[in-house]
């Protein structure tokens, strides 16, 4: 059996799908909005701290929150990053979720040069192999699903299991924030929306389908709920991230860990990955856990998180390192 010559078979008849052509510029459209959102919103966090002089690192106040609804920096970043989210569905429509989601990775990068010029954290080597790991691992995922993934219809049994599991996920996030939450720092908070985001983004594509189909019964209403439900905790998620880290790091979590969320669900509830072959198996396990790893490299040795001694949880990088700076 040619594997190879199965796969360049297989690439060709993937990119002359119109679904795919049309959904890969939407998410890549999605991305762009993402990240001018995300510094924006980061603007907006910054400012209401200032303001305030309280400091949101643990959990932002029910007070710092109204703040943030009359800053004009954090209203315009909530518009792009609507922007961002219409886009993303617009994509969700055409093409698997395993193939679109991902790309949200390529904001990464835009967000990291735009932090860079107004912040002046020029990125260290370890910081931009942290992204390049990020980045790459997705888009190699993003390479092969694109080949081999397909589109299922969900069943309610594989939806029961979805909102299942965000249940406990839910509880197991609130009961963290609630006990721990001064303990907490910019790491944890990405992760959680991180999670959170994965399943806002596979309940979103299974309302879109079930309503194209005119199947809106009391089931995809649940859906309906436990989507904004998510998508709320998640964002203040987010707003909580930006106040104790930079917000490249801030999307290095959102476009590693929500994407791989997406994609697992995916693969393991809605069979997306039904026709891919172990070995395509193995290399989405590889290419997920070298993107996990740069998110995790990028916390340790963000050149803005060394220079303000955030506390994130995980054993940061050593002084050496933070004074190895591109020029």
């Amino acid at each position: 059996m040619n594997t190879a010559g199965d796969v360049g078979d297989q690439l060709v008849g993937a990119f002359q799908n119109p679904g795919l052509l049309l959904g890969i510029p939407l998410a890549l459209a999605g991305a762009v909005f993402m990240s001018l959102g995300a510094q924006y919103q980061h603007r907006g966090v910054e400012k209401v701290e200032r303001l305030s002089g309280s400091d949101g690192a643990s959990g932002l106040s029910m007070g710092q929150m109204r703040s943030l609804l009359t800053r004009p920096s954090w209203i315009v970043g909530t518009l792009m990053l609507v922007l961002a989210v219409i886009c993303q569905l617009a994509a969700l429509v055409q093409a698997p979720l395993i193939v679109v989601q991902p790309l949200g990775a390529i904001a990464l990068v835009i967000t990291t040069l735009l932090n860079a010029r107004i912040s002046g954290h020029s990125p260290t080597r370890q910081s931009i192999t942290a992204i390049a790991c990020c980045v790459g691992g997705i888009f190699l995922f993003v390479f092969f699903a694109a080949i081999f993934a397909t589109e299922k219809k969900v069943t309610d049994t594989g939806l029961f299991t979805i909102l299942a599991v965000l249940l406990v996920v839910i509880i197991i996030l609130g009961a963290c924030w609630l006990i721990l939450r001064h303990r907490m720092r910019a790491l944890f908070y990405v992760i959680g929306a991180g999670v959170l985001y994965g399943f806002v983004a596979t309940l979103a594509k299974v309302v879109i389908k079930r309503v194209q189909a005119g199947n809106f019964e009391w089931i995809t209403v649940v859906c309906v709920i436990a989507l904004i439900a998510a998508a709320a905790a998640g964002a203040y998620f987010v707003q909580t991230a930006y106040s104790s880290g930079p917000p490249d790091l801030v999307i290095a979590g959102l476009t590693v860990v929500d994407p791989l969320i997406a994609v697992l669900i995916g693969m393991v509830v809605l069979g997306e990955a039904a026709a891919a072959p172990p070995w395509v198996l193995v290399i989405f396990a590889v290419a997920g856990a070298i993107a996990v790893w740069g998110v995790v490299g990028l916390a340790r040795f963000h050149p803005q998180v060394l220079s303000d001694s955030q506390e994130l949880g995980i054993r940061r990088g050593s002084n050496r390192d933070s004074t190895e700076k591109d020029q």
